[in-house]
């Protein structure tokens, strides 16, 4: 009889990464791999869906890759990271930004044991059965490490964070920091399979210290 593996489970190991309170708390991160894939669009228009897709089908076949050499897991969270133009100040005016001017970068964290070759085998996989994905010029895996950040739980609709984001930048301004990176969402929640109004997100921002500037 076969002995059965364990998938790894990145949201059961690392609630450092994947757990968060409503009010708003200092967190301080690694650096993570990731799959990714960048564009700017309205978030409910079929190019972002599309986008979805085609990193998903790349993720799938990396997860498959890896359970044949005993490197099973569970496909993580999808994740976003978001921004208009006007450098790291104009951040703070993103949630009165219209829609159609996000920029967006979508992204899944990869357990530490996948490597660049598992990522470029999964996207010749991909390429061969659906070439129409064009997946290999647009899906990257790259190194992501925000560091000291600042995070809160979001309970609710995509489109009504703004409260939840100000509760962040009044910590984050309270505490002598100052936003260094981009409004990150980590999606704990289906909203295929959950009702708006209980959508759980993170909202997370990296913060350095406002007078290390």
């Amino acid at each position: 009889m076969e002995a059965t593996i364990d998938k790894l489970d990145l949201k059961k190991i690392d609630p450092n990464y994947y757990s968060a309170k409503k009010q708003p708390e200092l967190r301080d991160l690694d650096s993570y791999y990731y799959l990714s894939l960048s564009g700017r669009c309205d978030p409910q228009s079929d190019e972002f869906l599309q986008a979805i897709d085609k990193l998903y089908a790349v993720a799938f076949n990396l997860k498959f890759i890896c359970k044949s050499e005993d490197m099973d897991f569970v496909m993580p969270k999808m994740e976003g990271f978001w921004w208009i133009d006007g450098g790291i100040e104009a951040q703070r005016k993103f949630a009165q930004t219209p829609a159609d001017q996000w920029n967006w970068k979508i992204v899944i964290r990869m357990p530490d044991f996948v490597e660049g070759d598992h990522y470029y085998r999964a996207v010749q996989k991909v390429k061969a059965k659906n070439p129409d994905l064009l997946v290999e010029d647009e899906v990257k895996f790259e190194l992501i490490n925000e560091g000291l950040s600042v995070q809160g739980l979001h309970i609710g609709s995509f489109y009504e964070e703004e409260q939840s984001i100000k509760k962040i930048m009044e910590f984050i301004d309270e505490n002598g920091f100052e936003v260094a990176g981009y409004h990150h969402e980590i999606y704990l929640s289906d909203p295929r399979k959950t009702p708006e109004e209980k959508l759980k997100t993170i909202l997370r921002y990296a913060v350095r210290n406002r007078e290390n500037s």
